[in-house]
């Protein structure tokens, strides 16, 4: 099917697509209020994680139920199937090979589905607070 928008619109389009999303802000200006010193999207790090703290290796990833293909709210578009079901699914392989990086590393893995910040953000938050410590010690 062809693209209804032009090369240029396509690229204006592409181009406001940020790399950092507003869940991501929201999480990570939470947990700094608590005090927690972090990096984010830490090129080095293998899958360069949402959030990491090198000293306690950890590493934590906020996913899209979109782009990671949640279980609960994950969806194929009705257009480009063939692609979009080919990206989605390289987006979870990928997923899978960095948790096993990360676990075969010794470090501290938490992935986080972006419907479970919106369906309870100060759950959430404690649960990385908690995690965070947890590998402090």
């Amino acid at each position: 099917m062809a693209d209804i928008m032009t090369k240029e619109q396509r690229r204006k389009n592409m181009k406001a697509i940020k790399s950092i999303s507003k869940l991501e802000n929201k999480v990570s200006s939470e947990l700094w209020k608590k005090r927690f010193r972090f990096r984010r999207n830490t090129q080095n790090l293998f899958g360069k994680p949402d959030i990491s703290i090198k000293k306690y290796k950890v590493v934590i990833f906020i996913d899209s139920c979109f782009w990671h293909q949640c279980p609960i709210h994950g969806n194929i578009p009705k257009t480009n199937t063939v692609f979009w079901k080919n990206k989605l699914e390289s987006n979870v392989d990928r997923d899978k090979k960095i948790n096993n990086y990360y676990e075969e590393n010794n470090w501290n893995i938490k992935r986080i589905w972006e419907h479970e910040i919106k369906s309870d953000f100060d759950k959430v938050i404690e649960e990385l607070s908690q995690f965070i410590k947890r590998a402090q010690i």
